[in-house]
């Protein structure tokens, strides 16, 4: 009986295993979109490529020579397809290149500290040995300008202490709901109590290190925590002349602890980056010249630099990696392409989307005829939410696109139409506040933002190579669809909501880039 029971469930398992395999091989795909799908399956080159790029460059600050190693590589990739590809300058930045980093605990016991060098950071030619301090517990800016001169010749431990090194999420998995939420409060105020403080003495962010520096601090550190365990963020120094560097949680909540107790801990700190000449800001551009319409475009869109806590893989490498590939799907299957596409692959957007902001102010004769621009540039999930960005007639252009999309990548994507227009975040911004369609690729989180934004944990490892295949066959099928389109696409605009005043929301305004790092 049960043999029997289980035999008819199993052939009518496998026949509907068949029935669905049969609907999906039955699906009528364009020619050339099936062929994308076939190549982008079947011979990727995404894992090649991510490791050339992020094992082999490694994380691409700009003004490093990595950042420029990064665009050389790209272009040579593309100019390797038959796609004709330049470097296109927009400005200069600081230069500097990431050197080893050694910082120790070496009183009252020896640790290693897992610790790295901000961004930037001066180093310390020799290796500097001093006592580690915390902020004092005062209650006007005249105690703590007081305090002040005490610093010099010793590290101070500039962030807030965190008590809890637990995410939020294990917490609330193990603790109880009482518990839960006295923890949860307890975060809360302490977080509160931080900044109220550094209200208090009269400081911020930017200006709390310069006045450390000047009143004779040997080092800063500080630690970025995520909120998730041992993550943290690395950002730029503030400092000229002394080294800034962050250290795990963990350490550095041991550090704390010992100064605030008053064992008096000492560490060595050992970082030799190097300060180097004003570097030239690249952005990387490829074209593949249109057949008919030469002097309209598709453009797709990427930031290829990163910030260096880890190898900047989903910020934005996965980006990078997808356009990379659909142009070289492209070039194969699509070879009488209507309209001219081009790729840029942009410097500095981590500085306030400079090299986006560049290309358009540096090319208004390619800006007055783009078509569209497809953007990628939150991590590695598939795309699941395309905005019209604020564009009144985006529906009808990207809806008839995307019905060339395979059902199985079309079925992820939520849209909303007209939607609002961006204004920063990421560099379809930059094209949008110009008044141009341009269109965010948006993807599904897998922790980006808690993980891997900006974080010491963005490594080739996070990266899932079946999302970006799904990515690369949607962004093949609207750059071709876009290019293939007998209209081109309206750039009326909606009539904006009113704010929370009743005023009339505005358009982004358009910005200049920040050509050299004297503008931040």
């Amino acid at each position: 009986m049960k043999r029997n029971t289980l035999f008819t469930m199993s052939a009518v398992f496998f026949a509907v295993q068949f029935s669905n395999a049969q609907t999906k091989s039955t699906e009528k795909l364009n020619p050339i979109v099936e062929s994308f799908v076939n190549e982008a399956n079947n011979n990727s080159q995404l894992e090649e490529m991510a490791y050339e790029l992020l094992d082999g460059i490694g994380p691409r600050l700009v003004g490093t020579p990595e950042m420029l190693s990064a665009n050389n590589y790209t272009a040579d990739k593309l100019k390797s397809w038959g796609i004709e590809a330049n470097l296109q300058q927009f400005g200069t930045w600081k230069g500097w290149q990431r050197g080893t980093t050694h910082v120790d605990m070496v009183f009252p016991r020896t640790k290693t500290l897992s610790a790295t060098q901000l961004a930037w950071s001066p180093s310390t030619k020799k290796a500097v040995e001093a006592e580690a301090v915390i902020l004092p517990k005062v209650t006007s800016k005249a105690e703590f300008d007081k305090w002040l001169p005490s610093v010099k010749g010793k590290i101070v431990l500039m962030a807030q202490y965190q008590k809890i090194g637990r995410s939020d999420e294990q917490i609330k998995e193990f603790a109880t709901p009482e518990l839960y939420d006295k923890l949860k409060a307890e975060k809360q105020q302490a977080t509160k109590d931080f900044q109220e403080y550094i209200k208090t003495i009269g400081y911020d962010n930017n200006t709390l290190p310069e006045a450390l520096e000047k009143a004779g601090a040997s080092g800063i550190a500080i630690s970025n925590w995520t909120g998730i365990m041992s993550t943290n963020r690395i950002f730029g120094a503030k400092t000229k002349k002394i080294p800034m560097f962050d250290i795990d949680l963990e350490d550095y909540g041991m550090l704390y602890r010992m100064a605030e107790k008053g064992a008096k801990p000492r560490i060595k700190i050992d970082t030799q980056s190097k300060v180097l000449p004003e570097a030239k800001s690249f952005n990387t551009i490829g074209i593949i010249k249109g057949k008919e319409k030469p002097n309209e475009y598709v453009i797709l869109s990427a930031h290829l630099d990163s910030w260096d806590g880890a190898q900047g893989a989903t910020d934005n490498g996965t980006g990078t990696l997808t356009m990379l590939e659909t142009m070289r799907i492209l070039k194969k299957y699509y070879p009488n392409n209507k309209r001219t596409i081009i790729v840029g692959l942009w410097g500095s957007e981590e500085q306030g989307l400079n090299g986006s902001r560049g290309f358009v102010a540096d090319n208004p004769e390619i800006i007055k005829g783009v078509q569209a621009v497809f953007n990628q540039d939150n991590g590695t999930g598939r795309v699941v939410d395309i905005s019209g960005q604020g564009f009144k007639d985006s529906y009808a252009y990207i809806g008839k696109w995307l019905d060339a999309v395979p059902k199985k990548v079309k079925d992820n994507i939520k849209t909303n139409f007209p939607g609002m227009p961006g204004g920063g975040g990421s560099d379809h911004a930059s094209f949008v506040s110009a008044g141009v369609p341009g269109f965010s690729l948006s993807s599904l989180n897998w922790g980006y933002f808690g993980y891997t934004w900006h974080t010491t944990k963005d490594t080739y490892d996070k990266i899932v190579f079946d999302e970006l295949k799904n990515n690369v066959i949607l962004t093949a099928t609207l750059a071709y669809m876009a290019s293939e389109d007998p209209e081109f696409t309206s750039r009326e605009k909606r009539v904006m909501p009113n704010d929370e005043k009743g005023e009339p929301m505005k358009w982004p305004v358009a910005r200049e880039p920040k050509r050299t790092s004297n503008d931040e």
